[in-house]
């Protein structure tokens, strides 16, 4: 009664890998409890999770492919917006369906932009991410989540969005996305490691605070919707000093990195894994996150944990 800080299960978003095929669902080594779908298992973990009440989900392609220029990334064709149509057309307004939209799993080099002489091109990605994005509001999309961290393409997505009549679908920036350690397992389930250098020149620096805030206002003065916080443990700081300069929603993204640890204690008793990690939920919503991306959704509501 006197809890300060509650957890809805509105609050979560689960994310999806998907991969073109039939009959996949095949675990993913570093992130114990998620897998590699095709649309056909999809459908079936989709409709299991709308039963607990999970209906918000974030949809990563994996699989398609690649190339230089990334061209495969807006394709109508490509599993993204396959999934979407069929999920839609399978679940309808039940199934609130957000983005991923990063062209590094379309990428032979595994960077999430255009690469010149080793260099990514931010003007040149920024006009593929939007194209990325009304590929996918064209597929029925709710909502957008651009991770590529390029400066301007919130403005470029919305721009392209509104001119051709898409003025509802939202757009949560990954508004600053860090160049973390934390995101190890993901590039094993999403098969987008680079193949050389890192991802520092575009990603925040962990270092800088209210470089991290710059960043985000900017993303909101740009039409953003949702402003998203990521790695979320190691970045409370940065939830709550963005909640006190924002009237936006906030939301944070409980990267593999931060679920694969808490799997790995807990599969060696070393830690109780319902109550880290329900202390580590509330911990989001403390820091002022009102919207909580989290591969632990399932597990939290499957076993009543909430």
């Amino acid at each position: 009664m006197i809890a300060e800080t509650r957890l809805s299960k509105d609050m979560f978003i689960y994310p999806y890998f998907v991969v073109p095929g039939t009959g996949v669902k095949h675990a993913i080594d570093a992130m114990p409890g998620v897998n590699h779908f095709s649309l056909d298992t999809l459908v079936k973990d989709v409709e299991k999770g709308l039963e607990l009440g999970v209906n918000k989900i974030m949809l990563f392609g994996v699989g398609d492919e690649k190339s230089e220029d990334a061209h495969f990334a807006y394709h109508d064709h490509s599993i993204v917006p396959t999934a979407i149509r069929e999920l839609k057309k399978n679940f309808g307004d039940d199934l609130y369906v957000v983005t991923d939209v990063c062209v590094c799993s379309y990428t032979t080099h595994g960077h999430c932009g255009i690469m010149k002489d080793d260099y990514v091109q931010n003007d040149e990605t920024v006009e593929l991410i939007a194209k990325m994005g009304l590929a996918h509001a064209e597929a029925g999309a709710d909502m957008l989540a651009p991770s590529d961290m390029m400066d301007g393409r919130i403005g470029a997505i919305r721009s392209l969005l509104d001119a051709n009549k898409y003025v509802n679908t939202a757009i949560m920036s990954h508004a600053t996305k860090f160049a973390s350690a934390y995101y190890g397992p993901f590039r094993e389930a999403a098969d987008c490691a680079p193949s050389k250098g890192d991802r520092k020149a575009y990603q925040m620096d962990f270092r800088n605070p209210n470089e991290a805030l710059r960043e985000a206002l900017l993303d909101e003065s740009e039409g953003a919707d949702v402003l998203m916080v990521k790695p979320a443990l190691a970045y409370l700081d940065v939830i709550h000093n963005l909640k006190q300069h924002s009237d936006l929603p906030i939301a944070c993204y409980n990267v593999s990195g931060e679920y694969s640890m808490v799997k790995a204690a807990a599969e060696r008793g070393w830690i109780d894994e319902q109550k880290v990690v329900m202390e580590t939920m509330h911990a989001f919503a403390r820091a002022g996150a009102s919207i909580i991306t989290t591969y632990h959704i399932r597990d939290i509501v499957e076993n009543n944990w909430m």
